[in-house]
């Protein structure tokens, strides 16, 4: 014990700041002296407020008591519903409720990000006291959701927040989209993530003028923008290379005179009422991503109110000869592919990790068959339908996909069959993993993944139900 009580600090926290959960970190606190140094900083460097059964537990008690643990504290997450809640029915126990949440807030001087979620019918109110602390602090982080928006004197004094490096707005109903007019000059020079929640109504114009003022930017999300607009918006950001935004049918689609920049991830949202999805969405996708082996990570979220979205093969042929090199991680949940196509991905993209969409199949060896080429594969992720054995026939050699007749899964269709059903088992997730790389299988509602990995051992493997 008197050697652990001599283990620098300094070596300590690194190995502790892999305890994800607080009870572990609480647990290593108590081990001695020179723990509790090392663990009491992690443990309370994020405090979030919680409502359990419409009750508040807040951690300003603890603060307000022990003010010399504020200095640890770097986010914060507080509620508006937690607040009015707070205040409702702790008011004969503890009148001061709020002005003691406030009291605490002000102790945690190196307070760096902040969250605060309100879906009440008064944000304006629950949020102004808690924002006239954070203006006084070195925010870097600032993220704000709103069922209703906040009002007009709370965006008065967050337009005058400077060094603001990640910003997120979500205000889902009521009041003006906000995009930051008037607060965009003052985020120039430190803005690097950004998310806007609801962009809808906004003329393109506007929101050209507002992005032009923000060259730092890597990393946007964009919820209601036209998408005619995309490719326009990214000409303004010359360092963007993620991008996660919405295909709205609407407005025509005009390529600009400046270069686009060089994205290395890319999601996209949209909806459809055919299977075939949107009809100029596959064209859209593949004009934002220009340049070749730059696209890292490609995500889809689609869906088709008839059916599902069915992803056409010479968008992933396109996909692939130009970004096979680089691509990383091919995510387009339920959208169809097919298994020859599932094949033809993973021989022509070395470094792919990562693999989820939705595929035909008659049985689980058709699928290792599908995958074999994918010798970098970690995870993967399947929503299969089950068809009759001998309804895919996996092309020999990957050259005949990019050249052969277009095959779709509404072909199979009509060949599935209703009573079959597969059960993916453990041992059929640990064979994938002793046969290849993967360290996490999901087929349906069935994933495993690796709980401990021995050069000498198989794999541990251990499972769970998304269904339960």
């Amino acid at each position: 014990m008197s050697t652990l009580e001599n283990v620098p600090v300094d070596l300590l926290q690194p190995i502790l700041n892999h305890l994800s959960a607080r009870r572990h970190l609480s647990a290593a606190a108590l081990v001695n002296r020179a723990f509790n140094r090392a663990a009491t900083p992690l443990l309370y460097r994020t405090l979030d407020s919680q409502l359990w059964c419409n009750i508040l537990h807040h951690p300003s008690a603890t603060l307000l008591k022990r003010p010399e643990l504020a200095q640890y504290v770097w986010h914060v997450t507080e509620t508006g519903k937690g607040l009015e809640c707070a205040v409702q029915s702790l008011r004969q126990s503890n009148p001061q409720i709020t002005e003691d949440i406030v009291a605490a807030l002000k102790l945690c001087t190196n307070l760096t990000s902040a969250t605060w979620v309100d879906d009440t019918l008064t944000p304006e109110a629950n949020f102004l006291p808690i924002l006239d602390v954070l203006m006084t602090l070195p925010l870097r982080e600032l993220t704000i959701r709103t069922q209703y928006d906040p009002g007009e004197r709370v965006w008065a004094q967050l337009n005058t927040i400077q060094g603001v490096r990640r910003l997120s707005v979500w205000s889902l109903e009521r009041g003006p989209p906000r995009v930051l007019q008037g607060w965009a000059d003052l985020l120039s020079s430190s803005l690097t993530h950004l998310e806007l929640g609801r962009c809808a109504g906004v003329p393109t114009t506007i929101l050209i003028s507002v992005f032009m003022k923000l060259p730092l930017l890597q990393d946007l999300c964009l919820k209601g923008a036209p998408s005619s607009a995309i490719p326009t918006i990214m000409a303004c950001l010359p360092n963007l290379i993620a991008l996660d935004t919405e295909y709205l049918e609407y407005g025509n689609y005009r390529t600009p005179l400046t270069p686009l920049p060089r994205l290395q991830r890319l999601t996209v949202r949209t909806g459809s009422l055919d299977v075939l999805g949107p009809q100029q969405l596959w064209t859209w996708m593949r004009a934002l991503v220009p340049y070749q082996q730059t696209l890292k990570s490609f995500t889809l979220n689609a869906f088709a109110v008839q059916g599902q979205t069915s992803i056409p093969r010479p968008f992933i042929v396109s996909l692939t000869r130009g970004h096979g090199e680089s691509l990383q991680e091919f995510a387009v949940g339920v959208a169809q592919v097919t298994l020859e196509a599932v094949s033809y991905i993973c021989s022509t993209c070395p470094q792919l990790e990562s693999l989820q969409c939705s595929v035909a199949s008659p049985d689980i060896d058709t699928i290792a068959r599908a995958i074999e080429a994918g010798y970098n594969l970690r995870t993967l992720k399947l929503h299969v339908s089950w068809i009759p054995d001998g309804s895919v026939d996996l092309p020999l050699q990957y050259d005949k996909f990019s050249s052969g007749p277009r095959v779709m899964y509404a072909e199979f269709c009509h060949l599935v069959s209703e009573g079959k059903r597969i059960r993916f088992t453990e041992d059929h997730a640990r064979a994938l993993m002793l046969q290849t790389r993967l360290r996490c299988i999901g087929l349906g509602d069935q994933s495993y993944m690796v709980s401990k990995l021995c050069p000498f051992c198989a794999p541990v493997v251990f499972g769970f139900c998304l269904g339960c």
